[in-house]
This record gives C-alpha cells, sequence and structure tokens, in this order.
C-alpha cells in the first residue's frame, strides 16, 4: 500500500513532465513549420514577380512601337496634298497602313484588348496579393513564436525546458525599417 502512495504521485509527476516535454517540441516544430511557411511565400513572389515584369514590359513595349507607327502614319497622311500628288508620300503612306494594320491584327489576335493599364494594374493586384501573403504568414509565425516562448517560460514548463530540452527563446519577426515609422518603442 504504501508503494502505491509513493508510486501514484511519480506516475502523475512523469506523465505531466512528458506532455510539458512534448508541448515544447510541438510549439518550437511549429515555429520551424510557420517559418518555412513564411520563406514559401516569399519564394512564390520572387518566382511569379519577374515574371509578370517581363509580360508586362513585352505589351508596354509592343504598345509604345505601336503609337510610333501610328504616330508615322498621321505624319505620313498629313504630307500628301491634294493638289500635288507625290507618289512617293503616297506609297509610304500606304506601307505605314499595311504595317499598322497588319500589327493590330497580330495585336488583336495575342492581346484582345490593347490597353496596357489593365495589366498595369492586374500586376499591382498580384504584387499587393503577395505582399498580403507574406504579410500573413509571417503574422502566423510570430503568434507561433509567441506560443512557443510562452510554453518555454511559463512554471512548470520553464522547469523542464531548462532540465530536459534547454530550448531558447524564439525572437518574432520584426522590420527595422518599418519600426523606424514609430515613435513608440517597445520596452
Amino acid at each position: 500500500m504504501e508503494i502505491l502512495i509513493i508510486l501514484i504521485p511519480l506516475t502523475i509527476l512523469f506523465i505531466v513532465i512528458v506532455k510539458i516535454y512534448n508541448g515544447i517540441i510541438r510549439r518550437h516544430n511549429a515555429v520551424k513549420r510557420a517559418w518555412a511557411n513564411v520563406i514559401t511565400q516569399q519564394r512564390q513572389k520572387n518566382k511569379i514577380i519577374p515574371y509578370l515584369e517581363s509580360s508586362l514590359n513585352k505589351y508596354g513595349d509592343y504598345e509604345q512601337a505601336l503609337q510610333k507607327q501610328i504616330t508615322q502614319l498621321r505624319e505620313a497622311i498629313t504630307n500628301l496634298s491634294e493638289s500635288d500628288i507625290d507618289h512617293s508620300s503616297l506609297k509610304t503612306a500606304q506601307e505605314s497602313t499595311r504595317a499598322l494594320v497588319g500589327g493590330i491584327r497580330v495585336a488583336v489576335e495575342a492581346y484582345p484588348d490593347l490597353k496596357a493599364s489593365k495589366l498595369y494594374i492586374g500586376f499591382m493586384k498580384e504584387l499587393t496579393e503577395q505582399e498580403e501573403n507574406i504579410g500573413a504568414t509571417v503574422r502566423i509565425f510570430n503568434q507561433n513564436v509567441e506560443s512557443f516562448n510562452n510554453g518555454i517560460q511559463t512554471f512548470p514548463n520553464s522547469l523542464v525546458n531548462t532540465i530536459l530540452n534547454q530550448k531558447k527563446l524564439i525572437n518574432v519577426f520584426s522590420d527595422s525599417e518599418a519600426e523606424a515609422d514609430f515613435e513608440y518603442k517597445l520596452t
């Protein structure tokens, strides 16, 4: 009977210690997973943004070339005179018209809407979405860091951590550039 009185509290103590130990490990792994998610979002942004920029620049170059062709056509048509027929100027105007119409036909097939502004708006929306995704994953990371740090600092967890795990506090993500915008400093 006396052995049961000693064995039961020791068993309960052992179970509590194992539960605390495992909780610290779970929270630490959650922090590592959350940071991996931050890196994944940043990687996705780093892969998609250059592709979008390249596409946007190509379309901008195309639209700029099209504007140049339109300007040349206007000049060729303006140089034509009703009273003095200049076959060279007429030929230049016809060639400019053919080139412009051919370019527009190809462009309409490749780009149904000839307005780069919509592409820019789409690009900015995608960039904003990528930044919001990164911000969300950083917030999740910081929440996991808080949970982990609480788990190794509160009693009796701190005692178990000091004796068994010896895990160190993890710093939350911070941005010194963003912090510089605030007069308030956390102490």
